[in-house]
C-alpha cells in the first residue's frame, strides 16, 4: 500500500471541499483534493448553475411571449430542449474548466477516485492512502425521496433527472414546495409544462417569512401554477402513460411525471466515518462551531452538516475549516446572517430573522414595514410585482429583510450588510440610492421604517 502525506487532505471536490483546498493552499499548506466525479460537485454540475441556466431559458421564453407588450415584434415558436441543454451544459463546462484550472494552478494534487476514511485523517483511494496533518470531509448530499416512492428516472424523477430531460412532459406534479420544488415549477411552467406543486406544510417556501410565502403563492396563481398546500402524499402509482398521485385528502392528481423535490440528504454511508469515530445525528455529521468533528484534526463542511444547504454556506465553512486548521484566529459563521434566495419567478430573497422569529426573540416590541414594488420605477419597467419587508428589533436595529420580485436576488447583498452590520433605519434612510433601480426599494423601505416615507401614501 502506497502512502502519501500532506498538510491537508480533502475528501470531496464540491463547494465546501474545493473552498477548503483553495484556502489551505493559499495559506501555504500542501493539499490533496479527492473527488470521484468532476470538481465543482452538485452545485456546479447538478444544482445551482444548471438550474439557474434552466430558469434563465424560461425567462427568455416568457419575455418572447410577452414581446408585443414592449412594442417588439417577435414570434414564439416553441422550446428546443436540445438547444436548452446545449446552452446549459455550455455554461457548466465553462465554469468547470475555469475551476479545474484554478485548483491545479494552486499546486493542489487532485486525486480522481472514490475515497474512504481509513484513519483519523487518512483517506484511501484504490491502493494509495492519503494522510494529512488535518483532513476535511466534504462528500456533499444527494436527492432525498419519500418512503415507498420508487424513483425510476422515467416517470418519477429527482432534480438530477429533471436537468437531463431531452423532452419536456406536458404535465408534472412537483412534490415539495421548498426552494428546489419552486424553482423547477417556475422553470417548467415557463417552458410550457402544466405544473402542480404539492407541499405538506401550509405554505410555499415554508422557511421564509409568511409574507414572502403569500406573495409567491399569489404570483404562482397569476402565472397558472397550481398549488396544493397542507397535504401529504398517500401514494404514487406510475404506469406507461403517466403517474397518479394520491393525496391525504382523498383527491388524486394525474400527470406525465412526478418530480420528488423534498430536499437532500448527506452522503455519509459506507465511507468509514463512524468506524473512525465521527459522530452522526439524524444522518448528518456532528461538528462544533469551527466545523471540527469529534475526531481531532478532522473537519466536516457543506451539506454534511445540519446547517443551510447552500453553496455559499459550503464556501464559508470550507474557508473556516481551512483557516482554523492552519491555526488562524477565526470567527464562527453567523448562520442567520447568511442570505438566502429562491430563484423562481418571482424570486424570494431574505436575510436575518423572519417576523415570527423576531417576535419569539424580542417580544411585542418588534417593528415591521412593507414597501410595495408597485411604487418602484425600475420594477414597473420590468413588469414585476412584490415587496420589501423589513423586521426591526425594539431598539430599531434591522434584524431581517425579506424581498419578493423578479431579479431581487441581486438586492439581498445590500440587505445582508444592513442586517449583519446592525444598522438602524435612519442609517440606511440617509443613503442616496441611484434612480431608477430596484435597489431604491431598499432605501424607500428604510425611509418608511424611519417614519418619513417618500413615495408612499401616508
Amino acid at each position: 500500500m502506497l502512502e502519501k502525506t500532506f498538510d491537508v487532505v480533502v475528501l470531496g471536490g464540491g463547494s465546501g471541499g474545493y473552498a477548503a483546498a483553495l484556502r489551505s493552499a493559499q495559506l501555504g499548506r500542501t493539499v490533496a483534493l479527492i473527488e470521484k466525479d468532476k470538481l465543482g460537485g452538485t452545485c456546479l454540475h447538478r444544482g445551482c448553475i444548471p438550474t439557474k441556466a434552466l430558469l434563465h431559458a424560461g425567462e427568455v421564453a416568457d419575455t418572447t411571449r410577452a414581446a408585443s407588450r414592449y412594442g417588439v415584434g417577435a414570434a414564439f415558436t416553441g422550446i428546443d430542449m436540445t438547444g436548452v441543454l446545449g446552452y446549459l451544459q455550455g455554461v457548466v463546462e465553462k465554469n468547470w474548466k475555469g475551476l479545474d484550472g484554478l485548483i491545479r494552478s494552486r499546486g493542489i494534487e487532485v486525486v480522481d477516485g472514490v475515497g474512504r476514511l481509513v484513519g483519523p485523517t487518512s483517506v484511501r483511494v484504490g491502493d494509495t492512502v492519503y494522510t494529512g496533518t488535518d483532513a476535511v470531509l466534504a462528500t456533499g448530499s444527494r436527492p432525498r425521496s419519500l418512503s415507498g416512492i420508487g424513483v425510476d428516472g422515467d416517470r418519477i424523477l429527482t432534480s438530477e433527472h429533471a436537468l437531463a430531460l431531452t423532452d419536456l412532459p406536458d404535465s408534472a406534479v412537483v412534490l415539495g414546495g421548498g426552494v428546489i420544488g419552486c424553482e423547477f415549477a417556475s422553470a417548467w411552467h415557463s417552458l410550457g409544462v402544466e405544473v402542480t406543486v404539492v407541499e405538506a406544510l401550509p405554505r410555499l417556501v415554508p422557511l421564509e417569512d409568511e409574507a414572502s410565502s403569500r406573495l409567491l403563492e399569489r404570483a404562482f396563481r397569476r402565472r397558472g401554477i397550481q398549488t396544493r398546500l397542507g397535504l401529504r402524499v398517500g401514494g404514487v402509482d406510475a404506469a406507461a402513460d403517466g403517474v397518479r398521485v394520491t393525496l391525504t385528502d382523498g383527491t388524486a392528481l394525474e400527470a406525465d411525471v412526478v418530480l420528488v423535490a423534498i430536499g437532500r440528504e448527506a452522503v455519509v454511508d459506507d465511507l468509514g466515518y463512524e468506524q473512525q469515530g465521527v459522530l452522526l445525528d439524524r444522518g448528518t455529521v456532528v461538528a462544533d462551531e469551527f466545523c471540527r468533528t469529534a475526531v481531532p484534526h478532522l473537519y466536516a463542511v457543506g451539506d454534511l452538516l445540519p446547517t443551510l444547504q447552500l453553496a455559499h454556506v459550503g464556501f464559508a465553512e470550507g474557508i473556516l475549516a481551512a483557516e482554523h486548521a492552519a491555526g488562524l484566529d477565526v470567527t464562527p459563521i453567523d448562520y442567520p446572517g447568511v442570505p438566502r434566495v429562491t430563484y423562481s419567478s418571482p424570486e424570494v430573497a431574505s436575510v436575518g430573522l423572519t417576523e415570527t422569529q423576531a417576535r419569539e426573540r424580542y417580544g411585542d416590541g418588534v417593528g415591521t414595514v412593507s414597501y410595495d414594488l408597485s411604487g418602484n420605477g425600475k420594477s414597473a419597467i420590468l413588469g414585476t410585482q412584490g415587496a420589501v419587508k423589513l423586521v426591526a428589533a425594539p431598539d430599531g436595529t434591522v434584524v431581517g429583510a425579506h424581498i419578493v420580485g423578479d431579479r431581487v436576488g441581486e438586492l439581498i447583498a445590500e440587505a445582508q450588510l444592513i442586517v449583519n452590520w446592525q444598522a438602524v433605519a435612519e442609517d440606511v434612510a440617509s443613503l442616496v440610492h441611484p434612480h431608477p433601480t430596484q435597489g431604491e426599494a431598499i432605501g424607500e423601505a428604510h425611509l418608511l421604517l424611519a417614519g418619513r416615507p417618500l413615495h408612499v401614501h401616508e
